[in-house]
């Protein structure tokens, strides 16, 4: 049993001085198949530790429904840390950031009116008590004080920059407590929001990406007798739709690594493996514009997203031999990747003309948010009558996050959260035609008081300013299309459609989809969410995990938001396309 100390000399490890070399690695975002892969990749590096987050909004989606299995098998992921002879840093929240959807905060928590998420709202803690008192105990046994790899346990995460409620922070603790985490408890906060963060008591680790040695110098000011640690040393970054690809030089990380660790100091560099937010489990950022983070989070890290070591990885590997021993075995090359071009989509179905296969209608005077409707993700399909023929002005309080419009099927406008769009004038052709407003979530915010995120239509709509009423609202989670409607293209559909096509393998390896002369959407391969992909870029591919495919017929569909490519194709490239970076 290997138990973390903590003295005023630092870090100890059954009695001996202990230095964490980790890296980033959320299980979350890598294909389950694909975990000790990257484990041992990590351990390759010269990493002895490896950090991950837990997110509270996949594993609990509903108040009464929880789950670690699958993909979430975290027990699983631990194990395999521990058979690699890597220690794990947990991270499990409540509040996660990440760049991921609501912060890894549950939808569900923001049916109730008025709640303020990361307070001491009592029906906030009640739900987290609850979470907590579901997962723990699944954790336990993989606790360092029960033989296992979790050597500490975060509590929070940044909360100084958030709120300086520290009873807030006492009674996360004391709940981790109560369920059972007898390791040491840390908090990680930027340097200047150190005291508003810290807990009496636990140990105060900082985030930063540059200029190690004034922070460390900084940190050791703030709390001389404990362990230097960087619980988040960035060495990448991450993207957003509508900007470039962002990127670090090699050279110049590895220095600022090599000045960090020159000082003593425990380092947890994020990330190790960026992964990908599979779906639509991306997040966003809110100040005072909205801005939803792309697909990919490649985070230009040591492993790029699909497991490659990068030149980060070379350059980190002679930092860390500096300081650690790293394993005499060579650097792992490049994975083979599949490439396939112009797949054809051959069959087609409206996505308006098949709602009705789904997600069941709920009606409604006015717009209920996706909160409302028990809706994680995806869309909401609002639709009512309008009385009178003629130009009309239609406005939106809020939209969340971008409304296509239409009049009967056929498309009139879009109204983007990001660019402030709240109006729209177009000519009714008849009275009684129906309206119809497709509504996307890009992306609950992650960061900031903007979690408190709700999606869909959460305030007025007006018709040349009277109130509309006598909605349907209609969940589409897109979590199966097993009922889509798909029948041969003979015409391309009007307005937002769902393709499908088909190909053969007889060998199975990773690959990118490439989505040429495409506008904005979504791809599954096989069932498996992939993610959004837009045309605004940066990012131009999506990752297939190779587990994804299977040999024999594999099955591609997009949901295409506005006109089809033509010829409708796909591509499978053995690169990824994450866009231009910054010059």
């Amino acid at each position: 049993m290997s138990v973390l100390e903590i003295d005023h000399t630092g870090f100890l490890l059954d009695g001996k001085p202990f230095r964490l070399l980790s890296g980033g690695l959320h299980y979350f975002r890598v294909h389950p198949d694909q975990w000790a892969d990257r484990l041992r990749k990590a351990r390759l590096l010269g990493l002895n530790t490896v950090e991950t987050y837990v997110p509270w909004n996949l594993h609990q989606p509903r108040p009464d429904r929880f789950s670690t299995d699958g993909p979430l098998d975290l027990p699983r992921f631990l194990e395999l840390a521990a058979a690699e002879g890597l220690y794990v840093l947990l991270r499990p929240g409540p509040y996660i950031c990440a760049e991921w959807e609501g912060g890894g905060l549950p939808s569900w928590l923001l049916a109730e009116p008025g709640i303020r998420l990361r307070s001491r709202d009592p029906r906030f803690l009640a739900a987290v008590d609850d979470y907590f008192a579901l997962l723990i105990p699944a954790l336990r046994p993989h606790l360092a004080s029960q033989g296992g790899p979790v050597l500490a346990v975060q509590v929070e995460n940044e909360y100084g920059a958030y709120g300086d409620d520290t009873a807030y922070l006492e009674h996360l603790a004391a709940m981790l407590r109560r369920c059972g985490v007898d390791v040491p408890l840390f908090t990680c906060d930027q340097p200047a929001d150190l005291e508003r963060g810290a807990l009496p008591g636990v140990l105060a680790t900082a985030n930063f990406g540059s200029r190690s040695g004034h922070h460390l110098a900084e940190l050791r000011a703030r709390r001389p007798e404990s362990p230097l640690m960087a619980t988040e040393f960035w060495i990448g970054w991450f993207d957003r739709w509508g900007g470039h690809h962002v990127v670090r030089d090699a050279d110049q990380a590895a220095r600022e690594l090599d000045e960090l660790l020159a000082t003593g100091a425990s380092v947890n560099f994020y990330m190790f493996h960026g992964g990908t937010n599979f779906g639509f489990t991306n997040g966003a950022n809110d100040k005072h514009t909205y801005r939803p983070t792309v697909t990919s989070y490649d985070y230009d890290a040591p492993l790029d997203e699909a497991g490659d070591p990068t030149e980060k990885f070379t350059a980190f590997r002679e930092i860390i031999a500096k300081y650690a021993p790293v394993p005499d075995e060579p650097i792992p090359p490049r994975g083979p990747k599949l490439s396939l071009e112009r797949v054809p989509l051959t069959d087609s179905a409206s996505l308006l003309a098949c709602a009705g296969e789904l997600g069941e209608a709920t009606r409604s005077e006015r717009p209920l948010t996706m909160e409302q409707l028990g809706q994680d993700f995806g869309f909401v399909l609002y639709e009512t009558v309008l009385p009178h023929a003629g130009p009309a002005l239609l406005e939106i309080e809020q939209v969340r996050d971008r409304a296509q419009v239409f009049l009967d099927g056929r498309p009139v406008g879009v109204l983007e959260r990001e660019n402030h769009e709240h109006a729209l004038a177009f000519t009714v052709p008849r009275a009684g035609a129906r309206l119809s407003l497709l509504v996307e979530n890009q992306g609950r915010v992650n960061y900031g008081q903007g979690i408190h995120d709700r999606k869909g239509l959460p305030g007025r709509v007006l018709l040349d300013g009277a109130d509309l009423t006598g909605w349907t609202c209609r969940p589409l989670p897109l979590t199966s299309l097993d009922r889509v409607p798909f029948a041969p293209a003979t015409a391309t559909p009007t307005g937002p459609a769902l393709h499908r096509g088909t190909f053969e393998l007889t060998e199975t390896a990773d690959t990118f989809l490439h989505l040429d002369g495409w506008t904005k959407g979504c791809a599954w391969v096989n069932g498996f969410a992939l993610g959004r992909y837009w045309s605004r870029g940066p990012q131009r591919s999506l990752y297939v995990p190779a587990p994804v495919l299977r040999t024999g017929t594999n099955e591609i569909v997009l949901l295409e938001l506005h006109a089809a490519h033509r010829p409708r194709t796909v591509s499978f490239r053995g690169t990824a396309d994450l866009g231009p970076t910054e010059e």
